[in-house]
């Protein structure tokens, strides 16, 4: 689906023309444009990018394919960039969807292949305020990088206190079968946030430092917060993983230190024995030989000297801190 919004002398005149319109407009000195294509059918993609703009084959590749993670290439009349928003149709699971972006001094062309919710809002923003002057395209391009990185802070919200779920699991008893999943699951997403956050930091800071044409001093402010706000999550999911790295150990000390209980109450256990196998064993070995066999207080006098042997190890090893 393609939706166009004109605008001549910086106010709103006009929606979704024709693809012919759209090329006369496309002329026209005071006429600028962005032209949003949204799950874009083959012959959608052929007419805007390669007939109407007629933008690099490379970079048309670049788009219609995937591209992992995000970049910035200069081109002579235009900008190309390729950022990544935060797909709510995959929550629970932190899922990005690829974002291009052609810029230029009168157009922008935006290009995704699922809905975004960024773009749709600022669309929105724009269609509801036709009266409000935009000066530049860049302005289109901020609005959707903005919204962009808003809202990567709700699926962020989640993984917070997926840590926290897992930080109390390991004080409490949630076993290792429940844990390692969780974590391995967690490190995964935390990782994958990193490899796109830090790359579209950087593309950010570079568009902020008005040494591009297409990027008007007056949106350079706004595109430096938009970097450190990327930089702030960056910190943020690298503590994260640090956070998990330590819980981990930290189960895997409780883990060890409650093995090492259960050892130290089986060898007391042992040793509490010890006077009774002893007495027991020699007592019960029945030879003839023994006079204390015949005696009628032998047998007394036996489980006496058991009892006796285990308090008195009983006591010893509450006194050395063994118990």
């Amino acid at each position: 689906m393609i939706t166009t919004l004109v605008y001549r002398d910086h106010k709103l005149v006009a929606q979704d023309p024709s693809m012919d319109e759209l090329a006369l407009l496309r002329a026209e000195p005071n006429v600028m444009l962005w032209v949003n294509l949204a799950e874009p059918s083959d012959e959608e993609t052929k007419q805007v990018l390669e007939k109407l703009f007629g933008f690099h084959p490379l970079a048309i590749e670049d788009c219609v394919n995937d591209t992992p993670f995000p970049k910035l290439e200069a081109y002579d009349d235009y900008l190309y960039f390729v950022m990544h928003a935060v797909d709510t149709s995959e929550a629970p699971a932190f899922k990005t969807t690829e974002l291009d972006l052609f810029l230029s001094k009168n157009y922008l062309v935006t290009y995704h292949h699922r809905p975004l919710a960024p773009v749709n809002a600022a669309l929105e923003r724009f269609l509801r305020t036709p009266n409000e002057p935009v000066r530049g395209p860049d302005r289109f391009a901020h609005t959707i990088l903005d919204n962009m990185v808003e809202a990567y802070k709700p699926p962020l919200d989640a993984l917070r206190r997926e840590i926290d779920k897992v930080e109390e699991g390991v004080l409490h008893e949630m076993s290792a079968h429940e844990l390692f999943p969780k974590v391995v699951a967690l490190r995964k997403q935390l990782s994958g946030l990193r490899q796109i956050v830090r790359p579209q930091r950087e593309i950010a800071a570079e568009l902020s430092q008005g040494k591009n044409a297409f990027i008007r001093s007056a949106i350079t402010p706004y595109l430096r917060d938009l970097a450190e706000e990327l930089g702030r999550i960056e910190t943020q999911t690298q503590v994260w993983a640090e956070q998990l790295i330590i819980s981990f150990r930290i189960f895997i000390n409780k883990s060890s230190s409650e093995a090492n209980s259960g050892i130290r109450v089986l060898t007391a256990i042992t040793a509490l024995t010890f006077p009774a196998l002893l007495v027991g064993g020699w007592y019960g070995m029945n030879y003839q030989q023994m006079p204390e066999l015949a005696s009628k207080g032998g047998y007394p006098l036996a489980f006496a000297l058991m009892l006796a042997g285990t308090y008195a190890t009983y006591l010893f090893m509450r006194r050395k801190k063994w118990l």
